[in-house]
């Protein structure tokens, strides 16, 4: 079973809750993940963009083969400042992106008490990130389409270029989410089911398909 992912604005407070954007919540000895740029024969490290975080317990009832952790938070980063309409020193563009562009990190419990907001802020102060939005999951089916964990890709190319693997996260184009990846676009991060079942999240593969 996959599991579809809609995401809302929320009054609510999403500390250390599943969320799309915003600031991830992170254990104080994480860092948070940057990739070294060369931009105009200047070298310096460029932050990834932040995409969501999943608070592993609220998946666990939609996950009834465990496939992912019960506990614990997913975070997931990638470069797509340029998807997201935003000028970038960085390209990613159709096909399987290089290491670096993307990485997944897991934290194996949650406390409320050691986690910190990892904030994001320009040299004025001004948030540098999209504002946070609830994440509300739900079952479906294998091959669903639009934003979801699990499964297999929503895309042949994918499909046979890796027929080994399946989603870890799907995301499509979504005005709402403010996500541009062309038309018919969609962002594959995917894994060997081994490599899932023992949480080897650096042997994660992102792979863009665009029309």
């Amino acid at each position: 079973m996959a599991i579809s992912i809609r995401a809302k604005k929320s009054e609510r407070i999403l500390f250390c809750a599943s969320k799309w954007w915003g600031d991830p919540d992170m254990p104080e000895n994480m860092e948070y993940p940057t990739i070294m740029v060369d931009d105009e024969g200047e070298s310096y490290e460029y932050p990834l963009t932040f995409v969501c975080q999943i608070n592993c317990e609220e998946i666990a009832p939609f996950d009834p083969e465990g496939q992912l952790p019960h506990e614990g938070m997913l975070y997931f980063f990638a470069a797509m400042d340029e998807w997201l309409g935003y000028e970038s020193p960085t390209t990613n563009g159709a096909g399987e992106w290089a290491k670096g562009h993307f990485v997944v990190k897991y934290a194996k419990a949650v406390n409320f008490e050691t986690f910190r907001s990892c904030i994001m802020v320009d040299d004025e102060d001004n948030s540098l990130t999209e504002p946070e939005l609830e994440m509300i999951f739900e079952g479906c089916d294998d091959s669903g389409s639009g934003l979801k964990l699990l499964g297999i890709p929503d895309t042949e190319e994918v499909r046979n270029t890796y027929p080994e693997m399946i989603s870890l996260l799907q995301i499509d184009s979504d005005e709402e989410l403010g996500v541009n990846l062309g038309e018919n676009g969609r962002l594959n991060l995917i894994m060997k089911p081994s490599d899932l079942k023992f949480g080897n999240w650096k042997k994660t593969k992102a792979y863009l398909h665009v029309k």
